[in-house]
């Protein structure tokens, strides 16, 4: 099976598994959001912009504030959001791959303050972020290993989820209304290329990702496996 099949599988599988009613996906799909948001705001600010604020909403979107100084700064900016979260899933795949969850969970964390205490301002969004602090904090101080592995892979997975539909969706948007396509159509007019050519960019991105965080995924699976086994050992008698 190709690494592309794989990959669109475990997508496909991904999403099913976090959309079971038992596990509460809704709540940790802004983290994919706060994501994307926190990565146009990194790069507004390191290409000398300001960022006013951030607003993370319940139905899981979100939107960055910002006025930049240098025209051409707009792309690069526009661009980060979508980037961002797609190689920030990877990222998880990648920790889990060599075995550092923990600091997996403590990046989400810091992001996640960073965010509290820096940009987002709206209600929902500081008391999502408080929420999500605190859970993951707890999770990382008190719960046995086998939690805090299940609880980074939720995460993982839906973030990983999130980040090749979440572009996916600008193509359908695109398609329907160039207008209506978020980064997508923010980038079609500054550019004048079409919102739908964006959306497709995001979409190769966001799946060439998920491609390299689905291999180091089964990669470490595949080791465990192979050290589970024992080896025999040749025995001579003299």
């Amino acid at each position: 099976m190709s690494n592309w099949l794989k990959t669109i599988l475990f997508i496909i599988g991904s999403a099913l598994l976090t959309h079971l009613p038992l596990i509460p996906s809704s709540f940790f799909r802004n983290l994919d959001t706060m994501v994307h948001e926190f990565g146009h705001a990194v790069v507004t600010l390191a290409l000398s912009g300001k960022v006013m604020y951030i607003n993370l909403y319940a139905d899981h979107s979100g939107v960055t504030y910002s006025s930049l100084t240098k025209s051409w700064a707009f792309l690069p900016v526009s661009l980060a959001g979508y980037f961002t979260a797609s190689l920030f899933a990877w990222f998880l795949f990648s920790a889990y791959s060599r075995g550092k969850q923990r600091l997996g969970l403590q990046v989400m964390t810091v992001l996640a303050v960073l965010s509290l205490v820096l940009f987002v301002r709206n209600a929902f969004g500081v008391t999502w972020l408080i929420g999500f602090i605190v859970l993951t904090i707890l999770v990382l101080a008190l719960t046995p290993k086998w939690l805090r592995d299940f609880y980074y892979l939720l995460v993982a997975f839906i973030c990983l989820e999130e980040s090749v539909f979440g572009p996916f969706s600008l193509i359908l948007y695109a398609s329907r209304n160039a207008g209506q396509a978020g980064d997508a159509s923010n980038l079609a007019n500054y550019t004048g290329i079409p919102a739908i050519v964006w959306a497709v960019v995001f979409t190769l991105f966001a799946l060439w990702c998920a491609k390299q965080a689905v291999q180091a995924f089964l990669g470490r699976n595949k080791g465990s496996r192979v050290r589970g086994k024992q080896v025999p050992v040749p025995y001579k008698r003299e």
